[in-house]
């Protein structure tokens, strides 16, 4: 899809004004990050593996793991190159990279080598092409960062609501290895389409109505490194926090389903699914409270969010299905306002130019909290044989977090030292 320009700069998307056309991005974005959203449906592939593999709860979640790492690692990466390679050519490298990675975990014969195709191979791919809606988004909305960006990253938590019960039903038909392979073909096909449309607006291009705040413009402008500011250091700890918590109650959404709270694999999965909206609303919701209450009035609701639901688990026996229910929805809503926060301050608080190579430096803490979180989980089980433990790293983590968060995060104006 080309960009056209006439001569007074009047800049036209997919044939419509820019300040219309540019919602078009918002939604193959959206699209883009719904296929990639499929590892948060890995608790519905982890017991088919555990029964095929004949191996316990944490070793199923070294896929899971292993992925949401090489994702972390590999996204601010990206984030340095898009300017040179343009954010087409990315998208195609990654989405061809992540196909490759689910259709070869088709052939895995064990769990060491799913844990290369899809955790180390798929991840890869998810890792290339994730920043890159997110960075489209936001050049073409500096005047709406928050909701625009929260919007384009809810099909990211809105995914396991369409691919959780897509992959139970294609697992019940053809096996949990031959999904891979019919997930990967579809991802493939869908994120090589919609690279062929997206591009970034000209530098001089801004909506009509929006005029930047000089002040915090001059003042991001005199800004040499990002990792020099307490700011950095302030948003990577909170968001740290924020994924250790979510994904560990993503990694485990199911299992505790089943083992807990005593439901049958089918009503797990479709739990899975209603928990899915939570997180894909979480996005929109907590940009806009990130736009209107600044990130840290946004930060400290997710973790009062978490505490709350934390208490409850600790409490939930069989059969307390509305427990459940409530609790991991606060979970995944929580998670999902985290991948609309994160982003957002680092707009807020940082050079909005180098918003791709600074929100993939700040993603790194993405990997961390999913590496600890996953693996917290999983040892817990082995360990103790049960998952409430797990609830009490992810309430002590609620009320560090709000501590922190209320007294550094937010955007220190004299913080760069040279």
């Amino acid at each position: 899809m080309e960009v056209k320009m006439n001569n007074s700069k009047n800049v036209q998307l997919f044939g419509l004004p820019a300040e219309t056309g540019r919602w078009f991005y918002v939604l193959l974005g959206l699209l883009v990050l719904l296929c990639l959203g499929t590892v948060y449906s890995w608790s519905i592939f982890r017991k088919p593996l555990e029964s095929l593999f004949n191996i316990n709860a944490t070793q199923s979640l070294l896929p899971f793991t292993v992925l949401l790492v090489v994702f972390a690692i590999l996204m601010p990466i990206t984030g340095f190159y898009i300017n040179k390679l343009g954010v087409r050519l990315i998208t195609v490298i990654g989405g061809i990279v992540m196909g490759m990675g689910y259709i070869l975990s088709s052939l895995a014969s064990n769990i060491t080598t799913l844990v290369i195709t899809y955790g180390v191979i798929a991840g890869a791919g998810v890792g290339i092409v994730y920043g890159v809606p997110l960075a489209v988004t936001a050049k073409w909305f500096p005047d709406q960062k928050g909701l625009a960006v929260g919007l384009t990253v809810i099909g990211f938590g809105l995914s396991p609501l369409i691919t959780a019960p897509l992959a139970k039903t294609l697992i019940g038909s053809y096996g949990v290895l031959f999904t891979f392979m019919i997930l990967g073909s579809i991802f493939t096909v869908i994120v090589l389409t919609v690279a062929t449309t997206l591009k970034l607006p000209p530098k001089e291009w801004k909506p009509v109505t929006y005029n930047p705040p000089l002040t915090s413009a001059l003042e991001r402008a005199t800004e040499t490194a990002m990792v020099k500011s307490r700011s950095f250091y302030s948003l990577w700890f909170c968001y740290t926090i924020g994924t250790f918590v979510g994904l560990s109650a993503i990694g485990i959404s199911s299992p505790v389903a089943e083992e807990i709270i005593k439901l049958d694999a089918t009503t797990a999965a479709f739990a899975v699914s209603l928990f899915a909206i939570f997180n894909g609303v979480g996005r929109p919701l907590f940009g806009w409270l990130t736009d209107k209450f600044q990130p840290k009035g946004a930060a400290i609701t997710s973790y009062v969010l978490i505490l709350i639901g934390s208490i409850i688990m600790l409490s939930a026996n069989e059969g307390q299905i509305i427990s459940y229910v409530v609790a991991f929805s606060l979970f995944w809503l929580s998670l999902g306002g985290w991948l609309a926060i994160a982003p957002t301050a680092t707009l807020t608080f940082f050079n909005p130019d180098n918003y791709a190579q600074n929100y993939g430096i700040v993603f790194t803490a993405y990997g961390v909290g999913a590496l600890l979180g996953t693996l917290v989980a999983g040892q817990l089980r082995d360990l103790f044989g049960s998952y409430t433990l797990a609830f009490y790293p992810m309430a002590g983590l609620a009320i560090a977090g709000i501590i922190v968060a209320e007294f550094t995060l937010h955007y220190h104006s004299r913080q760069i030292h040279v």
